[in-house]
């Protein structure tokens, strides 16, 4: 049991570390290839600050585990809304200005009920696979067009774009940038597999489910990046991009990180998945829709989106709760 508690803590070490160094290397690349900021900030770090959960899930679905690969992708979108955002906001509310985040919301309420859809039959099967995974390349090339249209309309001057320029490390060489999205993709296939491993053992010692294990233990550890960068985001004032993190995250850990395991090892799972878990995505997603997106009395979205302390304080408790009703599950009440 200390063996498989082990690599799973070394496993999050290695998989937050090498994920950041993946995610800078990545950033400077784009950037030395003359990619416009908003871009690389919607596109390549919204997959880099994915890759752990994007790793672990085929990890998981190569060992047959395609249950800790479902509940990783969904545990942590929960994760993301109701527990990044919701200790992100106590320490510092989040003002959304950003015109183009706004447009990213209803995208992310498609692919939400796209991936809901899809599930319905409680299945993940090849088809299912090859549309989530086809939607992902559409879902990115609207991104670019998103970004594009930014330069060319009343949104040039976005704010999150100068965020977004902010992060990247602009002063990396090329070498160096190359260097460090080969070892921080080889250290993030390394840490997958050691969490994994780790992750199932404990669940066999504990007698509860992979799904309970993805859930839990494997959501929020994938979801440490997220939750470095947006606080970080937050301290330095960056709110567009501490809710963007999330808003990026969680739509590529939908088309990818659920597309994979239908794709490489298609599996049924339990009408829980859907009644319990999905349901509060699909809940906190449509909260954080109208909380960061500003709809005032008029029904307009003239004003910024906010979230305060007492709302993130909400979210907070709503991931406590989350969290006691799968304990509950678990123990049998």
């Amino acid at each position: 049991m200390l063996a498989f508690i082990a690599a799973v803590v070394a496993g999050l070490i290695l998989l937050v570390w090498s994920a950041d160094r993946f995610v800078a290397g990545a950033a400077a690349t784009a950037d030395k290839l003359r990619i416009p900021s908003l871009i690389i900030g919607l596109t390549v770090v919204g997959l880099g600050t994915s890759a752990p959960e994007i790793l672990v899930s085929l990890t998981a679905s190569l060992e047959g585990k395609g249950d800790l690969a479902v509940g990783n992708a969904i545990g942590s979108n929960i994760a993301n809304i109701a527990l990044i955002l919701g200790l992100t906001a106590l320490i510092s509310p989040l003002t959304v200005r950003s015109q183009t985040l706004k447009r990213e919301y209803p995208v992310l309420l498609l692919v939400t009920l796209l991936a809901l859809g899809l599930m319905w039959d409680l299945r993940l099967d090849r088809i299912d696979g090859v549309i989530l995974l086809g939607s992902l390349v559409t879902v990115l090339w609207l991104l670019v067009f998103l970004a594009r249209r930014s330069n060319l309309t009343e949104t040039a001057g976005d704010p999150i774009e100068a965020e977004f320029d902010a992060e990247i490390p602009h002063d990396m060489s090329i070498k160096m940038a190359l260097f460090w999205v080969v070892v921080g993709l080889i250290l993030l296939v390394i840490a997958s597999r050691t969490l994994v491993w780790g992750a199932t053992g404990i669940a066999s010692a504990l007698g509860v489910s992979d799904l309970i294990i993805g859930l839990t233990i494997v959501a929020i550890g994938t979801s440490l990046p997220e939750l470095a960068a947006s606080m970080m985001s937050a301290l330095k004032n960056e709110h567009d991009i501490a809710i963007g993190n999330v808003i990026g995250s969680n739509m590529f850990n939908l088309l990818a990180v659920l597309g994979i395991p239908g794709l490489v090892a298609p599996l049924s799972f339990e009408s829980q998945v859907i009644t319990r878990d999905y349901a509060i995505m699909l809940g906190l997603s449509i909260a954080l829709f109208f909380l960061a997106r500003g709809f005032d009395w008029r029904g307009t979205d003239s004003r910024p989106g906010r979230i305060n302390r007492w709302e993130g304080a909400l979210l907070l408790c709503a991931f406590l709760g989350y969290q006691w009703l799968l304990y509950r599950s678990v123990v049998g009440a």
